[in-house]
């Protein structure tokens, strides 16, 4: 029976500590949706088909991980693509906190679905989507984010 995952994320836009989340999940699962939340509510800096160009990018050595749109609830996601698991990262106490309590509310969605959290390793501490966000807003050196490719990619789409 095939191992299938969903990293849930908003990845606006993909950083490099999405891509180690994601990473560490294609290690274990035989396949990884890494999907884009689409929140109705909320405004991101890029659009939905933006920032899967950039997630696309950003995993194109990853074979069995594959960038969606999503535009519903995770456990919809989980019945459509077969996934048992929910792959989150924390960078903290907090995160911790916050991602368990949300496994604890998907269980009831999903009693056959459990929640992985991976803590952040020690070089990703500091990385954020709003970090990111800060340094494409002022010009800055996007080498502490994301890899070269996906940092052109980010950069055309920005200055676009």
């Amino acid at each position: 029976m095939k191992k299938i995952a969903i990293v849930p994320g908003s990845y606006d836009p993909a950083t490099l500590g999405h891509i180690d989340i994601i990473k560490r999940a294609a290690e274990i699962f035989d396949t990884v949706y890494a999907a884009i939340m689409v929140n109705s509510e909320k405004k991101g800096l890029f659009s939905p088909e933006e920032r899967l160009e950039i997630l696309s990018c950003a995993c194109r050595n990853l074979p069995n991980v594959k960038p969606i749109v999503w535009a519903s609830l995770s456990s919809e996601l989980m019945s459509e693509t077969g996934a048992k698991f929910i792959v989150k990262g924390a960078r903290n106490a907090t995160d911790f906190d916050y991602e368990h309590s949300l496994s604890e509310i998907m269980r009831h969605f999903s009693p056959d679905c459990d929640t992985v959290i991976f803590p952040s390793r020690p070089e990703y501490f500091h990385v954020s989507s709003t970090y990111a966000r800060e340094l494409l807003k002022y010009g800055h050196d996007l080498s502490d984010i994301a890899d070269k490719e996906t940092a052109e990619v980010m950069k055309k789409i920005y200055n676009k």
